[in-house]
């Protein structure tokens, strides 16, 4: 297989990457043959994938407004992927220039192209850790140079948390995060759910049988346990609900039905 001049060196360009199938989803380059595979194979059950994604960053697109709307211009957005257009530091840029923001991911693809795409800003930057280590991500040099933790902070876990198992510990990995922040700071969030999708769960357990066989378990959890990482916070209108129905800027019934699956929700640390 041949290695693209793109690819850190180092990676295993035979092992799928979520990160890069993601990208992929997304109609993005920064893929491999092996990721594409992965994600055509998931697609086998679930074909609307790539609308779920895509309903994933418009979600992404209107909390980071909203946050900005609400004097909130610091961003730590963990499993962050691999840089695309509109990604968070544009989007809160676009409303506040002053805006800063610190991406975070364990994928080496992400991480290099995120340093390519930020290479000389001042007032973003990218940290190679893992949301099962918060202090890594928390006590890093580049949190710690751009982000005030005394000020309030919107954290970003959008269509990560689905990927840590129970035994990861997750509840305790957002509420460490939670706690390390000000008053007033968000929690922006998306999750994986059998809720909403508009097919069998039998079916849709193709798609997560594929994750499990890449060795990147996704676990789709009820709109119950989804609300538990809201804990310490309070739930914006209009609560955890469907991606295109928090706060949407056209007519919801316009969208695929495929961009309900799962859920979305911003909380307000008191």
């Amino acid at each position: 297989m041949e290695r693209p001049a793109w690819a850190p060196p180092g990676i295993d360009i035979s092992v799928p990457s979520v990160s890069r199938m993601y990208d992929f989803y997304l109609g993005g380059s920064h893929n491999f043959e092996v990721d594409r595979e992965a994600a055509r194979k998931a697609m086998e059950f679930i074909p609307g994938l790539p609308k779920i994604m895509q309903a994933n960053r418009a979600f992404m697109r209107r909390a980071v407004r909203h946050a900005v709307d609400n004097d909130v211009t610091q961003f730590l957005d963990i499993g962050s992927g691999i840089p695309t257009f509109g990604n968070v530091h544009e989007v809160a840029r676009a409303a506040d220039p002053a805006a800063r923001v610190v991406y975070v991911d364990h994928d080496p693809v992400a991480v290099a192209h995120s340093r390519a795409v930020l290479d000389g800003d001042e007032g973003a930057a990218v940290v190679a850790a893992d949301l099962r280590k918060p202090s890594d991500i928390l006590h890093s040099p580049e949190v710690t140079r751009l982000l005030d933790l005394e000020r309030p902070v919107a954290l970003l876990l959008v269509a990560v948390l689905h990927f840590l198992e129970d035994e990861d510990r997750p509840y305790e990995a957002v509420a460490e995060l939670i706690d390390a922040l000000a008053p007033g700071s968000l929690l922006v969030l998306t999750h994986a759910s059998y809720e909403g999708i508009p097919l069998s769960e039998e079916r849709a357990d193709g798609t997560v049988g594929v994750y499990r066989n890449i060795r990147n378990p996704l676990v789709m959890r009820s709109g119950a346990e989804i609300s538990r990482f809201f804990e310490g916070t309070e739930m914006v209108e209009p609560g955890l609900v469907p991606m295109p129905r928090w706060r949407p800027e056209s007519p919801v019934e316009e969208e695929d039905p495929y961009a309900f699956s799962g859920f979305a929700g911003v909380g307000r640390k008191a």
